[in-house]
């Protein structure tokens, strides 16, 4: 399993590092400087771990981000692949809940990616048609992620952002809407077509949609339930869970008195606007 078993650092060590920046916004050098034979297995082990710790301080887990779906971004940050991270209790938050605006003051280096969210009624397998796919989906919605990076100036291999906790940082979600089975066609064709405009107070800042995330959500999903089928140390999707798909644009800087708003068109899902201090 491990590439660090002859090395004085551990799984447990990996995760504990972790946490400890989670809990204290304190950047640290990416862990494959120091370890260079890091590999995908031996950061997967460090996401169960650290979920493992998570859960015995009382937090809940709630869902799965996926990551690096959006293929225009992978030369930036160096990557060649997706990658996946947990969501939890303690970062998921409905829009609409958000009163007055969304504090960034624990927030490491945060950047705002729009995505599509789906909550599930049922487990996905990794051969599933679209059709099949969307049938394992209760409701469909427009968030933001809000992704954060534990190593200073986004620098880090694909292997460090899985140990990272998936740079996860925050989940916010829109206004939901059921999938019912006589809207499934509708649905397939909308969700790899649809398009959307990401503006701030200062005009538009960008434009993507779900041809960006693999081709579509649907299938940044199937591509999820594909990962989990080769891991071994952490469990496959379950029904209730939160998934969010990757973003539809590029992956923008924020800072405290921003106002975020994303147009959709092309899909019956609802605008979504957040305000940040």
């Amino acid at each position: 399993m491990s590439a660090v078993q002859d090395r004085s650092t551990s799984i447990g060590d990996l995760a504990a590092a972790v946490l400890s920046v989670l809990d204290s916004q304190c950047q640290i050098a990416p862990f494959s400087r120091s370890l260079p034979e890091l590999d995908f297995a031996t950061a997967y082990a460090v996401t169960a771990e650290l979920r493992r710790l998570r859960e015995k301080r009382g937090e809940k887990h709630a869902g799965r981000k996926i990551g690096f779906t959006n293929r225009n971004i992978w030369a930036q940050y160096g990557v060649d692949c997706p990658i996946w991270g947990d969501v939890w209790n303690t970062t998921l938050h409905n829009l609409s809940h958000v009163s007055g605006s969304f504090p960034l003051a624990r927030m490491m280096e945060p950047q705002i990616e729009p995505e599509i969210v789906f909550k599930l009624a049922a487990a996905p397998a990794q051969d599933m048609s679209e059709t099949d796919l969307l049938s394992c989906i209760e409701w469909v919605a427009l968030g933001y992620e809000i992704v954060q990076s534990p190593f200073p100036g986004w620098k880090f291999k694909a292997v460090d952002t899985v140990i990272g906790a998936g740079l996860h940082g925050v989940l916010l979600i829109g206004d939901t809407r059921q999938i019912k089975p006589n809207e499934f066609p509708q649905w397939q064709r909308s969700l790899a077509e649809f398009t959307i405009t990401l503006s701030s107070r200062d005009g538009e800042v960008d434009r993507g949609g779900g041809q960006n995330v693999l081709g579509s959500p649907l299938l940044a999903f199937r591509h999820l339930a594909a990962l989990l089928a080769q891991d071994k140390f952490n469990p496959p999707l379950a029904p209730g869970e939160i998934v969010t798909t990757g973003t539809l644009t590029r992956a923008h800087p924020i800072a405290p008195g921003q106002t975020w708003t994303t147009a959709v068109s092309g899909i019956a899902l609802e605008d979504i606007s957040l305000t940040l201090c």
